[in-house]
């Protein structure tokens, strides 16, 4: 395939889901697969996906959005750095509207912060340039799919001795919080469409824990419906066949080791936290990502005095269910009505990668639109 429209042919479509309905007849009992990606829920709603799959397999939508598990307090944290007055804050436009505990980094902006969106953290280092007399600090927050670029930036404003600029890091890693949802009693999955990007910078070695400690299969996908019917086929098939193993349908980008470039960047500028907080899963160890001491000038963290909370989540809000995978948004009592994205209540309303953003996007208020018609 080549080009864009070669994955998403509706007859190559239809061809995946009658074979994944012929295997689905040897399925013993009602299947739940979780896709770990809130780029693959996304796509899921959007290509009318889940509606045409068999009632025998349930999609699940897990915490691969890494603005929906930032914690409340975390977020608290960026908005007191944002309202120093010496201080240009750059962020992700994702992270505008999210809710903290009072307000958002919009409404800061909206009374006077400085606060600017940018689309790489490259940007907020040609506004430190630009901008010697203020500190200039990035919001970097994401999986191993953004954590790189954060690295090479930490690398190059150290390189160019450039003094005013830091970074409030937030990254996180997806593979504790796998275990951490595996682990999880309330859960029961049998299998994993797991996260593309991600695996494009880690590779799909470290997945190998999966399938051999806990016995279930995963999957790792590319984004485009056909790759995720594709995905659900291969998953599918190897619970028929009884086998538990790590396969790489998206072998276009994803290689075993992963990019060795970026694992060096981000080894070189960060070490794990012992322990830090999602939202929903509560304190994972060494599943977040710090500066280490060598590039400490860039870490906002030593630079401004932060309130550092632990916040509960507003009590109708039930995001961290969500994004456990043991509800549904359409589940959820506010979701629709009282939260929306024009103004939510939780973060997964908030996100382009937000399960909540997806339901409501796309129309999806309650099970009826299981019965759609998708692809």
């Amino acid at each position: 395939m080549k080009y864009v429209d070669e994955f998403r042919d509706s007859n190559k479509a239809k061809a995946l889901v009658w074979q994944i309905e012929k295997l689905s007849c040897q399925l013993d009992k009602q299947i739940k697969i979780m896709e770990v990606c809130g780029g693959h829920t996304h796509s899921i709603f959007k290509y009318g996906i889940e509606a045409v799959l068999p009632k025998a397999i349930e999609l699940i939508h897990g915490p691969g959005c890494p603005v929906c598990v930032m914690p409340k307090g975390r977020l608290d944290d960026a908005i007191a750095i944002a309202q120093h007055p010496n201080v240009i804050f750059a962020t992700f436009g994702d992270a505008m509207r999210v809710p903290g505990s009072q307000t958002s980094l919009l409404q800061a902006k909206a009374t006077g912060a400085d606060i600017r969106m940018v689309y790489s953290p490259l940007d907020s280092l040609k506004i430190a340039k630009e901008n010697p007399n203020k500190e200039v600090v990035f919001f970097a927050l994401g999986f191993e799919t953004t954590a790189p670029s954060t690295a090479f930036t930490i690398l190059q404003a150290a390189a160019e001795k450039i003094h005013n600029f830091s970074m409030f890091c937030n990254h996180v890693l997806v593979i504790p919080a796998l275990q951490a949802l595996l682990d999880n009693p309330d859960l029961q999955l049998d299998g994993f469409v797991g996260p593309g990007h991600v695996s494009v910078v880690i590779g799909t070695e470290p997945y190998q824990f999966i399938s051999q400690q806990y016995h279930k299969p995963i999957v790792i996908s590319g984004f485009e419906p056909l790759d995720i019917l594709q995905s659900v086929w291969m998953l599918v098939r190897q619970l028929v066949e009884k086998r538990c193993e790590v396969e790489n349908q998206y072998r276009r980008l994803v290689e075993n080791r992963g990019n060795q470039l970026a694992l060096t960047a981000m080894n070189t500028v960060f070490e794990s936290r012992e322990f830090f907080e999602w939202r929903g899963l509560g304190d994972i160890p060494y599943s977040g990502l710090k500066i280490r001491s060598e590039y400490a000038q860039f870490d906002a963290e030593l630079k401004f005095i932060i309130p550092n909370l632990k916040l509960a989540d507003h009590k109708a809000c039930k995001c961290g269910e969500i994004l456990k995978g043991v509800m549904k948004p359409w589940e959820c009592k506010v979701f629709g009505t009282a939260c929306t994205p024009e103004t939510p209540i939780g973060t997964c309303m908030v996100s382009s990668e937000g399960a909540c953003a997806a339901y409501y996007k796309y129309g999806r208020f309650s099970m009826v639109g299981r019965e759609g018609v998708g692809v």
